[in-house]
């Protein structure tokens, strides 16, 4: 809830911040023109969200898209709608003009569908899978309406052999293990180096027996429940398969023998992974995270990219040189270093490769919701004088 205020109050500031913004001038080698710039609204924004942080990831689009000056259509998950309609509740008492907000429910092929390719919507945003983001990318083609995507992620995190243990491991498992992992950008596939494999694992199982998994409720809890029985079982399959082709569940991979009700899954390590095994390719979605080792830092990078996704990435290491060297070459739209998963509304989030376009938070934003529009005005008395006149009666 604190990082939803934030978001509200940092787009507000920068809806202020825009009229003063106006009429940039662009400067020009011609004395005769003047040339300024005009940021207007894009006009109808269509924004369909995930259910892993419902009003969270809605308020991401609605604060820029009405600070913009957009009205909207708000589409959220059918798992987790009623956070979504409480804010529509909200807009209506703090005075918001009808029409400006404006939010459905409903499944994806009757409800976020037409947003996609109804003529009337401007602009599609974008959170979800990637297999969903390909469908609305190609709905929006039709209409030659932009759209910005931010799916799905399977991102690395580094541990070189320089770094204090507990340290490095308490990043990992809040990289993965935070939201019950059904967090696009987690960082689950863990790249450990020769040096410090197996002393980092034994730290890490460790760590992940001592996470308190409950009842979100429940004073202290660090590990709920995931979101739906589809999702609990795609999950279970992922660690079923990943045993079939030869892994090791080095930890976790059952329903915790404390909780014999709700979709919970203990947290997941595991070991002796290949790169073309299914769970080192594919988003699992879920508190599972794989390891594998390596020795030098080119073979690190290689493995970190090898992926068809480029949300995040990181690197833990007391080399700064290094570090600063993997985050260039790292490619992903996030890098972090010395630690997984900040969220700053100050500065841009989104991805490359299958992990989408566009940007959504900082400044990056707003401007997804503003187009550009040139203003440029001929300031001689004299006449153009590419014609020549007509002679005169």
């Amino acid at each position: 809830m604190d990082d939803v205020v934030a978001c509200f109050e940092y787009y507000a500031d920068l809806a202020e911040a825009l009229d003063g913004k106006q009429r940039s001038p662009i400067s020009l080698p011609m004395e005769n023109f003047k040339s300024y710039v005009l940021k207007e609204p894009i006009g109808v924004a269509g924004l369909i969200t995930a259910w892993n942080y419902p009003l969270l990831m809605a308020t991401w689009k609605v604060a820029p898209s009405l600070a913009a000056g957009c009205t909207a259509v708000l589409k959220p998950s059918e798992l987790a709608s009623l956070t979504c309609l409480e804010l529509g509740a909200i807009c209506i008492e703090v005075g918001l003009p009808p029409g400006v907000l404006n939010i459905i429910t409903g499944l994806g092929p009757e409800a976020g569908a037409p947003l996609s390719s109804h003529p009337h919507v401007d602009k599609v945003a974008f959170t979800g899978s990637t297999e969903t983001g390909k469908r609305i990318m190609t709905a929006a083609a039709q209409m030659v309406k932009p759209v910005s995507l931010e799916l799905g992620g399977k991102s690395p995190l580094i541990v070189f052999d320089d770094v204090d243990i507990d340290k490095a491991v308490e990043w990992a498992i809040f990289g993965i293990f935070l939201n019950a992992g059904q967090v696009c950008s987690a960082t689950s596939r863990l790249l450990l180096h020769e040096k410090i494999a197996k002393q980092f694992l034994d730290r890490l199982v460790a760590w992940a027996k001592n996470i308190k998994i409950s009842d979100p409720l429940e004073k202290g809890c660090r590990l709920g429940s995931v979101i739906s029985e589809g999702q609990y079982e795609k999950i279970k399959k992922f660690i079923s398969t990943a045993r079939s082709e030869g892994a090791t569940i080095l930890y976790g991979g059952a329903r915790p023998q404390h909780l014999r009700r709700g979709f919970f899954i203990e947290p997941t390590i595991i070991t002796d992974v290949s790169t073309s095994m299914q769970i080192w390719r594919e988003e699992v979605f879920g508190p599972v995270l794989c390891v594998k080792e390596f020795r030098t830092e080119s073979e690190a990078v290689e493995l970190a990219n090898d992926t068809h996704y480029g949300l995040g990435g990181a690197v833990i290491s007391n080399d700064q040189e290094r570090c600063e060297r993997i985050s260039k070459a790292l490619h992903s739209g996030i890098v972090w270093i010395n630690c997984s998963q900040p969220t700053l509304v100050q500065a841009p989030w989104g991805g490359n490769k299958r992990s989408g376009f566009g940007r959504e938070l900082g400044e990056w934003g707003l401007e997804n919701y503003l187009t550009v529009k040139q203003v440029t005005k001929y300031c001689s008395d004299e006449q153009w004088g590419w014609y020549q006149p007509p002679s005169k009666l």
